[in-house]
Order: C-alpha cells, then sequence, then structure tokens
C-alpha cells in the first residue's frame, strides 16, 4: 500500500494506538492535517497556543501512562513548544513530537518559518530525528515512540519537512523494533539485590524514599508491599506522591524544601537509605555537605547516569522500579531475618515525637481564607478522588501538603522545570484521559494567566474542568522568598491590573464564582463539583500573607527548617539565614 508522507504519520499513531493528538495547524503541517481530517481513528484537539498543545500532552500522559503527542509547524511552532518539551523531560514524561519544518531543499536558506527545531530541542528531549527521506518515515517513527516510552521516559521529538509530507511510499509498520545503540536495562543485577537485602534488614534506623520513577513504572503495589512488609518509614518527593498511601500510618508525608519535619528529620538521621526512582536533587536534599551524614544508601534507578550523580551510593541498582522492587520482596521472603525490633521501636519513637509537632499548623480562627484550609475542604469535598494538577508556586506547595493522595497519577504538576502555566492545559490532557472523573487544577492568579486562552480549548471540547484559584494578588512564592531574603523589598512581585476572573470566565462560556469568607468555601466547592457539564472557575480571594511552612533555606540541611510562626516556641525550630 503506498501513502503519502502524511497519511503515513496519521496511520502511524493509529497504528500505535494513539487515541488524542494535541496541536496547532500552520503552513507546513497543512498535508498532515489534511490527511488527520479524512479519518476518525486519531482525534486532534485544537489549543490555543503550543505551549498548551505540550503541557496536555504532557497531563494525558501523566494521567495514564501512554505517550502524549503533539502536532506544531514549524518556526514559532515548535519555538512556542519547546518550554511544555523541557517541562516534560525534566519529569521524564513519555511524549513524541511532531514538529512540521520548511521543505527539504530550504532548510538552511533562512526560510519563512525556517529554525533548526533539531538543535532548538537537543538539550530538551530524550532525542531527536530530522526525517529527509519518506522511505525513513516509518521507521523512524516507530523509534520515537520506542524510545519515548521505554527505559526512563522523555519526549521524542520528529521534524518532518513539508516535502516529505507529500511524497509516497509503500506503508508497513512494524510490530516492534530493536536499536543496537539503545537497550534499557530493566533487570536489577540479583548480587545487588542480595547486598540491598542484607543492608536493609541490619538498618537500625531506616527510611525508604521514592520518588517519580515509582510512578512511572507502576510499581506502587510493590512499594506498598515492601514498605508494610519491612514496617519501615516511607516518604515521597513531590513528583512521587501517591505512590505510598497518605492515610497509612507508615507514611512520613513529603520531604525536601517544603516537606513534613517528620520526614526531613528522618532522612538527616537515618543510617540506611532506600532510594527509588528519585534523583537527590536540590529541592530534596538542601545542602548536599550535609545531606543524611550517617547514612549507607542504596539506589535504585532505570537510568543509571543518576545514580551517584548527586550523592554517593553503596548499593546501586540499575533497572526497572517494579521489577526491582519485586525482587527485594522476594528475596525478603526468602529470608528467615527480620528487621531488629527494638530498633525498629525506637526509631519509630523518634520519629513519632517529630511528628507531635504540628508542622502544617495555620491560623483556622482568621477572617480572612487561607489557602491550606482551601486544599483541605477541596479534599474532602471530592473525598480525596480528584486528578489533581497544579501550576507552579505557593498553592502546588499547599496542595502537595494538604491534598491526601493515596493513588498514583492522581497528582499532576511540573516538579522539575517548575513551569507557571501548566495547570490548565495539562488538567485538558487529563479530562480528556478520564472524561468522567473529577478534574480540579489548583492555580493562583499569576500562573493561570500564563495559559488562559485555553479555557477557549475547553469550551470547544465541553471539558468540565473545576479550577480552584487561591487568588493573593501575589506571585506568591516570589513574595514569599522577598520576605525572608531581601527584606520585604517586593520587586515586581505584586499583581496589579488583574482582570475578574469571574467575568473572564464566563466571556468563555463557563461558571464563574467568587469566594472571599472562609465560612462560604465548602458550600462553593460543594456546588462547582455537582456541576457536571461545565467548567467552573472558582476565585478564592484568600490571605496575601501567608508563606508555604516548613521551610529549608538555601545553603540549610534537612535538620535546619523554618517552621510556622505557631510552632515558633519549639526548641527544634531552625532560623532563616
Amino acid at each position: 500500500m503506498e501513502l503519502t508522507g502524511a497519511d503515513i504519520v496519521v496511520r502511524c499513531l493509529r497504528d500505535e494506538g494513539i487515541q488524542y493528538i494535541f496541536g496547532y495547524p500552520g503552513g507546513a503541517a497543512l498535508h498532515i492535517y489534511d490527511s488527520l481530517y479524512k479519518q476518525d481513528d486519531v482525534k486532534h484537539i485544537l489549543v490555543r497556543h503550543e505551549q498548551g498543545a505540550a503541557h496536555a500532552a504532557d497531563g494525558y500522559a501523566r494521567a495514564t501512562g501512554k505517550p502524549g503527542v503533539v502536532l506544531v509547524t514549524s518556526g514559532p511552532g515548535i519555538t512556542n513548544a519547546v518550554t511544555g518539551i523541557a517541562t516534560a523531560y525534566m519529569d521524564s514524561t513519555p511524549m513524541v513530537v511532531l514538529s512540521a519544518q520548511v521543505p527539504t531543499h530550504l532548510i538552511g536558506d533562512d526560510a519563512f518559518q525556517e529554525v533548526d527545531a533539531v538543535g532548538i530541542t537537543r538539550p530538551c528531549v530524550k532525542h531527536n530525528f530530522l526525517v529527509k527521506d519518506v522511505n525513513d518515515l516509518v521507521p523512524t517513527l516507530k523509534k520515537a515512540f520506542y524510545i519515548a516510552c521505554s527505559g526512563r521516559p522523555g519526549p521524542v521529538l520528529v521534524d518532518i519537512p513539508k516535502d516529505v509530507t507529500a511524497e509516497k511510499t509503500e506503508y508497513i509498520y512494524p510490530s516492534s523494533i530493536t536499536m543496537r545503540s539503545y537497550a534499557p536495562v530493566a533487570k536489577g543485577h540479583p548480587k545487588q539485590i542480595k547486598r540491598a537485602v542484607n543492608l536493609l534488614l541490619n538498618a537500625k534506623r531506616p527510611i525508604i524514599y521514592t520518588g517519580g520513577g515509582v510512578v512511572l513504572a507502576d510499581a506502587a503495589d510493590s512499594l506498598i508491599k515492601l514498605v508494610r512488609q519491612l514496617g519501615y518509614p516511607c516518604t515521597n518527593t513531590l513528583m512521587g506522591l501517591g505512590s505510598y498511601p497518605a492515610e497509612d500510618p507508615l507514611f512520613l508525608g513529603m520531604l525536601g524544601m517544603h516537606g513534613t519535619y517528620e520526614a526531613n528529620m528522618a532522612m538527616h538521621d537515618c543510617d540506611v537509605m532506600l532510594a527509588i526512582g528519585a534523583r537527590f536533587d536540590d529541592r530534596i536534599t538542601g545542602d548536599l555537605a550535609k545531606f543524611a551524614p550517617h547514612a549507607r544508601i542504596i539506589h535504585i534507578d532505570i537510568d543509571p547516569s543518576s545514580i551517584g550523580k548527586n550523592v554517593k551510593v553503596e548499593i546501586p541498582i540499575v533497572g526497572d522500579a517494579k521489577l526491582v522492587v519485586d525482587d527485594l520482596n522476594a528475596e525478603l521472603n526468602k529470608r528467615d531475618a527480620v528487621p531488629d525490633p527494638e530498633a525498629l521501636k525506637r526509631w519509630w519513637k523518634q520519629i513519632d515525637e517529630w511528628r507531635s509537632i504540628n508542622c502544617l499548623s495555620y491560623d483556622r480562627n482568621s477572617d480572612l481564607i487561607k489557602p491550606q484550609f482551601v486544599i483541605e475542604q477541596l479534599y474532602e469535598a471530592s473525598g480525596g478522588n480528584a486528578l489533581v494538577t497544579s501550576d507552579v508556586g505557593q498553592h502546588q506547595m499547599w496542595a502537595a501538603q494538604f491534598y491526601g493522595f493515596n493513588k498514583t497519577r492522581r497528582w499532576i504538576n511540573s516538579g522539575g522545570l517548575g513551569t507557571m502555566g501548566f495547570g490548565l492545559p495539562a488538567a485538558m490532557g487529563v479530562q480528556l484521559a478520564h472524561p468522567d472523573e473529577l478534574v480540579t487544577c489548583v492555580t493562583g492568579e499569576a500562573s493561570i494567566t500564563m495559559c488562559i486562552q485555553e479555557l477557549s480549548t475547553c469550551k470547544q471540547y465541553d471539558l468540565p474542568i473545576k479550577i480552584v484559584n487561591l487568588n493573593n494578588r501575589y506571585m506568591g512564592m516570589v513574595r514569599q522568598w522577598q520576605e525572608f531574603f531581601y527584606d520585604r523589598r517586593y520587586s515586581n512581585s505584586y499583581m496589579d491590573a488583574l482582570p475578574d476572573f469571574v467575568l473572564l470566565a464566563e466571556s468563555f462560556g463557563h461558571v464563574g464564582m467568587r469566594i472571599e469568607k472562609p465560612g462560604d468555601v465548602r458550600d462553593a466547592l460543594n456546588e462547582a463539583l455537582s456541576v457536571k457539564d461545565r467548567l467552573v472557575f472558582m476565585d478564592f480571594v484568600t490571605d496575601q500573607t501567608e508563606n508555604v511552612y516548613p521551610m529549608i533555606a538555601a545553603g540549610k540541611g534537612h535538620n535546619e527548617m523554618h517552621l510556622s510562626p505557631g510552632n515558633g516556641d519549639t526548641p527544634q525550630k531552625r532560623e532563616l539565614a
């Protein structure tokens, strides 16, 4: 069967089982758009900005585990998408980006809407391709999906010149593909598994620290079995939330810069640390020279370059998180040995003392709406069952702290790149992936305006997302840092001339609500969640002065947290520099 390159692209998407593609048309991509028009298997979602396309595909991928797919035109089409591509790259999201390019004979001539897509995206993709021959199109697309979804997932770009989409060739889509230069390791080394179990069983002050790799590998059930079998405390990174149930007593909460007191103190004082699918980034470790000074570290990761990159590791295990944790469980089941019960009892007694300090306390008697209260009420109103996307800033941290995630793939946020504007388009992808589920976007007035135009996309496709806007009239996290470190010189962090978000939402055809009193919060949430078929934008006017606590300042260690003013008289409080 001979097909045009454009028809081949669409047929490949169909044969890969792709349901949705997120994009925005332009001249170089029109052959592909024409081929999309002629079929019904792959549905195109028309966003209002290419950054929104990448974020929506990202959200779809994170919520499903399937690859997200983006289609953009040449020039500004691909450059607009770069922020979304980099976001996916930092958080290891499987994604295939199809960028149209000027015809091959014009490449390098500074043609209209020509940019070097391969060169521009090279630092923020797992791999990229430029297809110059229509006969290379099928194998290249197959490689793109294989690379994007295997090993440590990530975005792969395929740049396709317009003339390639017009030429014809025979179409045969391979069921599988092998690449000699790319063969990720999935199974952990058996000797390393045994060494890890020996170290774990002899621990006196152990902790299990898990990141987004557990989510990506669908390893949550295996992790839960391991933690409960050992009886050890477990903490998650921001990206790993939901991989261990928040309601379980073995869970210490999130760790890191805005993690719980008990999680951070346990990390600092542990003698054995099992790290699974986590990368020891700066928001987790604080000052590396002060990080976990007594710990012997076991590190499991699919990406060998992540092991030993930031911290010294005693037992490295390269492999898929689920397969390796399953092997750990199997090895434990073979042993008669159990952890030292007396040592573990003493360790939990110490952890419970740290827990007794209510590090997430806030003023519950305020006449102003506290953002933490909104998230707590959202959790109760939704029964803890919402799929929650967020933007980046204070609201993101409050959502992570106060919405208890008990399952994976229900917390969708930009962790590595910290991309403002991510929340709304990501929620579109999540809602399309789960049309019958409650999808909420927790955001702030600064972040939501970054991609506010996607309210139009939500209207076109009838996406009933519930937006929770924690509106404090500041770039909240910037203001917090300026308060702590810049003597309250609030340089350009005040959001002046904000729109009326209620009228703005209504102008797009959605429901708008403004909530200004604490007593109205729960009723507003109940009312919004009862609206099943329309997007509802809830503008919560919150306390401008509220800060995120705990906080580890730059250059400080895990045991040097700044707690909320309500905890000011505790001996464990550490002052900011």
